[in-house]
């Protein structure tokens, strides 16, 4: 017997939600488009589109595993796969021996995706009632500080877990110092809650040499602070790993390197790079301004010639960094050209001088395939990373293999 029923309706995606109460007091959810079930067309979406490439993610993950042969693999996909989506992550890194994130809520995901082999929670548990999870998903946590040694002591365990021991060799952000390693290193080994302890550190400065602390230095770091430990070790990061290949261990932690990403300055390209994300839009507008004319919020860019601008659908709500200045590159019909003035909240302007028959309905790439994405973010003063992880959930997305 119903008890009482409600009803919302999405009039931009044409789809209602009925919850309908019983009068056993559950709830039941039922959606249906309802523009579809009255046989209205649907609206076309914008043209904006982030496209993940599940074959450049393949190859990025090859490229890791040749660059250190022998060594096992844990494939970083924290923050939902920097941006390009778990389960197309657990498609693309099928082969990669484990994967490494930091979301216990992500991690469960995984498993319910089907992924069997190994997760190593990077940051580890946060409270002790995430022992419970690790236990129930079998999730491997770093321990990089003595509280989560004592949480493992206090807390029995029906399932032994795998633990990685962080040791703080100069980065000094996560990590025991030297001096407590041996200690927590036997103390963990010795509990029933533990079934094997690994080591690992993270690199502050793979990427560029001269800066200290430099990969020697922390080395030599973690090398006298493991002395007489028989664990396996876990050393490089992405730019360990394409630019540091003296080092060596038995796993390695690539991270934006699988996505496209170049660390430091050399560019993906010359790294054997794909990359795995390319975000596109069209024109949606143009305007012709007179010499003296300036364009968008703030007057930034004035026209010095006539000329012939477009305006694209993309802006800073899409993910599109707002510091993006004037000369920020974009493809316009696969032809390079720039942006001018200011983005905007929804769209943003170029110059169309290169392509003088663009038109309303050109395509646009922002980054991706032939626009490296570490060029627009060096641009916008920031870095790929950033870029990846922040395209907004209002953004399409489509999935290429």
């Amino acid at each position: 017997m119903l008890y009482t029923t409600k009803a919302f309706f999405d009039p931009v995606a044409g789809s209602a939600l009925v919850a309908v109460a019983r009068a056993s007091g559950k709830m039941r959810l039922i959606s249906f488009n309802l523009l579809s079930f009255l046989r209205i067309p649907l609206p076309m979406p914008r043209p904006l589109i982030a496209i993940t490439h599940i074959a450049a993610m393949q190859a990025n993950l090859a490229a890791a595993r040749k660059a250190v042969p022998g060594a096992r693999t844990w494939a970083v996909v924290k923050a939902d796969a920097y941006g390009h989506g778990l389960a197309h992550a657990t498609k693309a890194f099928d082969g990669a021996d484990g994967l490494s994130l930091v979301e216990f809520d992500r991690a469960a995901q995984l498993r319910e995706l089907g992924w069997e082999k190994p997760i190593m929670m990077m940051q580890g548990m946060f409270d002790v009632a995430d022992i419970e999870h690790l236990v129930r998903y079998d999730l491997q946590p770093v321990i990089h500080h003595v509280e989560q040694c004592r949480m493992l002591e206090a807390t029995p365990v029906t399932r032994p877990l795998a633990v990685h021991l962080k040791i703080n060799t100069g980065m000094n952000r996560l990590g025991l110092m030297p001096s407590q390693v041996s200690d927590i290193f036997q103390r963990l080994a010795s509990l029933p809650a533990v079934r094997s302890v690994s080591l690992m550190t993270h690199f502050a400065n793979a990427d560029s040499n001269g800066t200290m602390p430099d990969v020697a230095a922390q080395i030599a770091a973690f090398q006298r602070a493991t002395a007489g430990l028989d664990a396996e070790i876990s050393l490089s990061n992405s730019a360990a790993t394409l630019l540091q290949p003296q080092v060596r261990s038995d796993w390695i932690r690539p991270g934006v390197m699988l996505y496209g990403g170049a660390p430091g300055a050399q560019s993906a390209l010359s790294l054997g790079l794909q990359p795995a994300m390319t975000l596109q839009s069209r024109v949606i507008a143009t305007q012709s301004l007179r010499a003296g004319d300036s364009v968008g919020y703030g007057s930034l860019f004035i026209a010095d010639r006539p000329m012939r601008i477009g305006i694209v659908a993309c802006g800073y709500a899409d993910g599109y960094p707002r510091l993006a200045s004037t000369g920020t590159p974009v493809l316009l019909n696969g032809v390079r050209t720039r942006i001018l003035g200011r983005v905007s909240m929804d769209m943003l302007n170029i110059d169309l001088s290169p392509v003088p028959n663009a038109d309303v309905g050109s395509e646009v790439t922002l980054w991706g395939e032939g626009l490296p994405i570490d060029e627009v973010a060096a641009h916008a003063g920031t870095i790929g990373y950033e870029l990846m992880c922040g395209v907004a959930p209002r953004v399409r997305r489509e999935v290429r293999d």
